[in-house]
């Protein structure tokens, strides 16, 4: 296409139809640019050049040809534009389709291991990122190459990083959503494009989990515009430290000041203190499983200080006095007192030592009201252990005294807990009947439909202040000989999404009326803290009824 003789004389001109908003140009420019919007029909440019010069037409005063004019074609558009890194007016749509087909490509782009990935545009990638700019005019080879190769790059989310350069949004398919968006958003750090880097953190916030939160603060932790999620993580984490500590040993790669700064975190919450210390000790290790103070102190039994924490041996100075031995019972700090870790670790010695002297001189001790070691932490659980069947234990039995407030009263009544059946109230099912201390002769939940299946259930609240760390549940069947046979325990935040704790499937142990039946939770499920829980039968009971007859149900674990 021949061009008018003005735009080889000012390539300005030239860049005014399609990058920017406004421009300055002499007046004696201004027909020279509405030639060239009329013949590229960008037609907001050219009705702002006619009005301009109508107004000068009518202005019949001597005008300098070389007065500066503003030129604006922002404030006439008659399309839906989106916006690209310079704010110019653009068709996302169009230059989506360049991507896809390939039109109008100068640069062919490689991921090594996956051959071609995209046939690409310098100019649309240098606006979006600044390294990418600099790649393509340092004078280096890259500059004038058709073919570009990235290496140690992983496909997908290089793809979405190119596929958001020239779409505007971010298109990410469900799956394994998280993982991809920490790639993505270590791309978008390494390519400075801090509107994707923003975007990825506000997905990865809306997705984060117990599960996902140590792989998320490891990639974070070294992205300075990140902080925002990191505090997100590390409060994550901190908040669940038991089951992020017990479901994998992720946080042994976690930098030592993001371990710290959880360690310190004021809304760390865990059902001992004795945990905090098994942790230290297998971060300072590097271990791949999660070992108790006693299993440590037996290896140094053979082996030195250094030799088990190597590098990390360091950090034990800053991390031991973290754990809260003054909260721990006399008769562990006595053990401690004697083991190999007092012997050849002097921090740990001394603050024991301390603990000892705190559990004899309690608040006298002068430092004692002062040092946060001596405070219980603001987010902490009440251990309620299960001992034997019936016995008053159990959360709902605690509910039922308002929480060690007066004698009992059933929860329910004094409204500490609710109580929901899959059927609707009735002589038989009755929610205060499953929570009191009487024996039932008659007590079932009958069944209901459910993502079209039949279920039949009995839920307890604890309330919205409320959690537990379940670890133990107990029924009790009624006076029928209608045993349930396959069910599931399952704990709830919201009363809606549920996770099952322990699953039964033809489970024999109900075998006679009015029996008592307990089971533990075991692994990770158990460091889970839950506001609601239900027994729900997941096949029929014994006679082929779908009625739950069950007359009580009591809870047992870490209660927050």
């Amino acid at each position: 296409m021949e061009l008018p003789l003005c735009f080889h004389q000012h390539p300005t001109l030239f860049s005014t139809l399609f990058l920017s908003i406004s421009i300055q140009i002499a007046e004696w420019l201004l027909s020279s640019l509405l030639e060239l919007s009329s013949q590229f029909k960008v037609e907001p440019l050219m009705k702002c050049c006619k009005e301009i010069i109508d107004c000068l037409e009518v202005d019949k005063k001597p005008s300098d040809s070389g007065k500066i004019l503003i030129v604006s074609k922002g404030r006439l558009q008659d399309h839906r534009f989106d916006s690209c890194p310079l704010k110019a007016p653009l068709n996302v749509q169009k230059v989506a389709e360049f991507l896809a087909n390939g039109e109008h490509s100068d640069i062919n782009i490689y991921v090594n291991g996956h051959g071609l990935v995209a046939k690409g545009h310098k100019l649309i990638l240098s606006l979006w990122s600044v390294p990418l700019a600099k790649m393509f005019t340092n004078g280096m080879k890259e500059s004038n190459a058709a073919d570009i190769f990235f290496e140690d790059v992983p496909p997908k989310p290089f793809f979405l990083l190119l596929q958001f350069m020239y779409y505007g949004e971010l298109k990410l398919d469900t799956g394994d959503i998280t993982s991809v968006l920490v790639q993505l958003l270590l791309l978008a750090d390494q390519f400075a494009i801090t509107v994707l880097q923003f975007e990825c953190c506000k997905r990865i916030m809306e997705y984060l989990s117990e599960d996902t939160v140590c792989s998320v603060l490891q990639a974070v932790s070294s992205i300075p515009s990140c902080k925002l999620l990191e505090e997100v993580c590390k409060r994550n984490f901190a908040t669940h430290f038991d089951y992020c500590t017990t479901a994998c040993t992720d946080f042994v790669s976690l930098d030592e000041a993001t371990f710290k700064d959880i360690l310190e975190h004021g809304d760390m919450t865990v059902t001992s203190e004795e945990r905090v210390l098994d942790v230290i000790l297998t971060w300072c290790m590097g271990a791949c499983e999660t070992f108790h103070w006693t299993s440590v102190d037996e290896l140094l039994r053979t082996s030195t200080p250094e030799q088990l924490f190597g590098e990390r041996l360091s950090a034990i100075n800053t991390l031991l006095p973290l754990v809260r031995f003054p909260l721990m019972h006399l008769s562990i700090l006595k053990r401690m007192e004697r083991s190999n870790l007092a012997n050849h670790i002097q921090a740990f010695r001394q603050l024991v030592a301390e603990a000892i002297e705190f559990s004899h001189a309690g608040q006298l001790m002068p430092t004692a009201c002062e040092c946060e070691r001596f405070q219980h932490r603001r987010s902490s659980y009440k251990e309620l252990q299960y001992i034997s069947d019936g016995d008053s234990n159990g959360v709902i039995y605690y509910a039922g005294t308002s929480f060690g407030k007066h004698q009992w009263m059933n929860p329910v009544l004094t409204k500490n807990i609710t109580v929901v059946a899959s059927s609707p109230n009735s002589r038989h099912t009755d929610p205060k009947a499953l929570v009191s201390k009487n024996y039932q002769g008659t007590c079932f939940a009958g069944p209901c439909v459910e993502n079209g299946k039949r279920v039949s259930w009995w839920m307890v609240d604890i309330g919205q202040e409320h959690q537990l760390m379940c670890n133990y549940y107990t029924v009790r069947q009624d006076g029928s000989t209608a045993f349930m046979r396959s069910w599931a325990f399952q704990g709830s935040m919201d009363g809606r999404n549920w996770t099952s704790l322990r699953v039964h499937d033809s489970d024999p142990t109900v075998c006679y009326p009015g029996q008592f039946a307990s089971w533990p939770i075991v692994g990770p499920a158990a460091l889970l803290p839950f506001r609601f829980f239900r027994v729900a039968l997941t096949g029929p009971a014994v006679g082929c009824t779908w009625n739950l007859c069950i007359c009580f149900l009591e809870l047992y674990g870490y209660f927050h």
